[in-house]
């Protein structure tokens, strides 16, 4: 399995950090959000047991306790499943959208905790964090049906997006097997400039993000946006080490396997993430010499 997750190199990333320094006087501080206690996110991540119908469930109540109310969540029927997607809206002051996501659903062994109740618990809490204050961009909270089948549930929303909602999205950014490390970036399969504002805001809060990518472990539910040249991002936390640790998909795959610091510390670098790009949309993009 040698070279199975290499690492990527950070060279054109490093020069978009120097452009985002030189041209947003934006750091952590003046970033606005209201991140969860690390209890309500540890909370949330335990709330995993169940098939993916009462996943589905539990998920759509999180939301409910986070204060996503009844005219803003939703559950999209997807073609092809038994289970919709789960919805949130953040509405904002433009027509302008920022998706995140993470599936919701696991496969039969183990407890499907790190692929991928890491990533869906965090979408109510991401949700928490931005909602503080009035936001530019439209915030669409997406808990995937099915992804464990061929990306059925982001494959269905994607190619339900009309024309102007495709010209609208910003960016997707999608959660994917969180808390085995730090923060992972899958480089090769992210936006160069989402990679670098994601890079930049790290610095700031002085967290390590890393580029791992994982093309010969499999596909992720950003790859369909990627298809509509929607700006996208994947975060995991799949290193060497861990994958050959054979969690993924096996019955190791339980709450035992979360490195809880990392995976809080995960959490408020994407809340910040998640904030910044608001005001980060704004500004245009230059170009970057590689």
């Amino acid at each position: 399995m040698s070279n199975l997750i290499p690492r990527a190199k950070f060279c054109a990333t490093t020069a978009i950090v120097f452009l985002l320094q030189s041209t947003i006087g934006a750091t952590a501080e003046n970033v606005r959000y209201n991140p969860v206690s690390r209890g309500v996110v540890e909370a949330r991540l335990g709330k995993y047991a169940g098939n993916n119908k009462q996943r589905e469930m539990t998920l759509k109540q999180m939301f409910a306790e986070a204060g996503c109310d009844d005219q803003h969540i939703s559950e999209q029927p997807v073609k092809g499943s038994k289970l919709p997607n789960v919805i949130c809206l953040l509405t904002g002051t433009s027509d302008k959208v920022i998706l995140v996501g993470a599936h919701f659903d696991r496969v039969s062994e183990g407890d499907g905790v790190v692929d991928n109740w890491s990533g869906a618990s965090l979408l109510p809490s991401l949700f928490e964090a931005v909602k503080i204050e009035p936001r530019k961009h439209t915030y669409i909270f997406i808990g995937f049906t099915d992804e464990e089948q061929g990306e059925v549930g982001s494959r269905f929303y994607a190619r339900q997006m009309t024309k102007e909602q495709v010209a609208a999205t910003d960016a997707m950014v999608n959660m994917d097997t969180l808390g085995l490390a730090p923060t992972e970036i899958w480089a090769s399969h992210s936006d160069k400039r989402l990679t670098g504002a994601l890079a930049y805001i790290a610095k700031q809060l002085n967290v390590p993000v890393t580029g791992v990518n994982v093309e010969q472990v499999g596909s992720t539910d950003a790859e369909q946006f990627s298809e509509h040249n929607i700006p996208r991002i994947t975060i995991h936390s799949l290193t060497q080490e861990t994958w050959n640790a054979h969690i993924i998909h096996t019955s190791k795959d339980k709450h035992s396997a979360i490195r809880l610091d990392d995976y809080y510390q995960t959490y408020r670098l994407l809340a910040a993430y998640l904030a910044f790009l608001d005001q980060l949309a704004s500004v245009p993009a230059s170009p970057v010499k590689h």
